[in-house]
């Protein structure tokens, strides 16, 4: 499938009601800043898996860049030591440090960081945190920042089966215990169920969070994805972080194809269909400028639940490659979203659970 290049940022959206302006691609800012001073005004401490992730630390570190880059700010990203075993502690240690360096914003990504964020906000309350992914701890320094990714997951796997796939498959990450990656895959198995008994036919969803606890790239994974893809599946789901790399390696070498997350991952692979986002960048450009702005009480502390009626999800429109769906049509179905006329579900938030749902025209297989 034919894919029209554009210099684009990770995300396409932004937020009509707060919007940051952007004139610099955040690839093209570096990822290191040297303060003369020493002090770093902006940090970001990464959720696990790699700072350069092509996926969810990376569109939001993205953000913060972009932020600072804008507005002459210091900034600087801390990785919890330990990698993919870091603990608690590992990652309170991070934000004390970004802290005690002089940190006016810490964005914290990924509902992992729970804990450590709820000690450091209690003992630096002069500093703001952003947590993305996250949910309100009742602390009017810490502004959680979540998502609707039930939205774009249905509007993904909406368009993979009018695009005339009908073997899929999903792999999350989070081992099936991250909420995020849940909502994404319930919506991806009821958009696909609406698409085929639109369609009148038949879709087989095979449904795993095997090897995705870590949400990294692995042999064991993509060993996985390519026996899926051996036996039949034709688009695989790759939900999880640098998990991606794994799938993307298994479609490949059969020739078949990916459903991208959080971010337009068609930059990274031919192989990539669509991809289901989130605007992470935008929404961390939107809190952090709330701060700045004199406005952080009105996020502080509040449920900052981000769907299409904010232009926070969908799917890359500046990349389509899809042949049997259009823009036009795409843009329908997500105003029905956004007006509220289509409600997706999103009340399924364990592994393993979506038959659940009434899916007439999916079969789910758990692997």
């Amino acid at each position: 499938m034919k894919k029209f290049l554009a210099l684009v940022l990770s995300m396409i959206m932004v937020f009509s009601c707060a919007a940051v302006a952007e004139t610099v691609n955040p690839d093209d800012i570096a990822d290191t800043y040297t303060a003369e001073d020493g002090v770093y005004e902006l940090a970001f401490v990464t959720d696990v898996g790699q700072l350069k992730d092509k996926s969810f630390n990376q569109g939001t570190w993205n953000g913060v860049k972009a932020y600072a880059a804008a507005n002459g700010l210091s900034y600087k990203y801390y990785q919890p030591a330990n990698g993919d075993q870091a603990t608690d502690d590992d990652r309170y240690d991070a934000m004390k440090a970004a802290c005690e360096g002089g940190a006016k914003v810490v964005v914290a990504a990924g509902f992992m960081q729970a804990a450590a964020l709820e000690k450091a906000a209690k003992e630096y309350p002069e500093t703001k945190f952003v947590f993305i992914d996250g949910w309100q701890m009742g602390l009017a320094n810490v502004a959680p920042i979540a998502f609707m990714e039930e939205q774009s997951g249905y509007l993904a796997g909406y368009a993979i089966v009018k695009e005339g796939f009908t073997k899929l498959g999903f792999l999350g990450g989070g081992g099936g215990t991250n909420p995020a990656c849940c909502r994404y895959g319930y919506g991806f198995a009821q958009g696909a169920n609406a698409a085929a008994a639109e369609m009148g036919v038949n879709v087989e969803l095979k449904y795993s969070w095997q090897y995705g606890a870590s949400f990294s790239a692995s042999p064991e994974l993509e060993a996985m994805a390519k026996g899926w893809y051996e036996n039949g599946t034709e688009v695989i789901f790759a939900c999880g972080g640098s998990m991606f790399s794994s799938i993307v390696s298994a479609a490949s070498a059969n020739d078949l194809f990916v459903v991208g997350v959080d971010v337009d991952q068609s930059f990274e692979s031919e192989t990539v269909v669509t991809s289901a986002l989130k605007g992470l960048s935008s929404a961390t450009e939107w809190a952090i400028s709330k701060f700045y702005a004199g406005e952080w009480e009105t996020i502080g502390d509040v449920a900052n639940n981000l769907g299409a009626n904010d232009n926070a999800v969908g799917l890359p429109t500046e990349t389509w490659s899809l042949e049997n769906w259009t823009v036009e049509e795409y843009n329908t179905l997500l105003a029905s979203i956004a007006e509220g006329t289509l409600v997706i579900d999103n009340s399924v938030l364990e592994a393993d659970k979506i038959t659940s749902a009434e899916l007439s025209n999916v079969t789910v297989i758990y692997e």
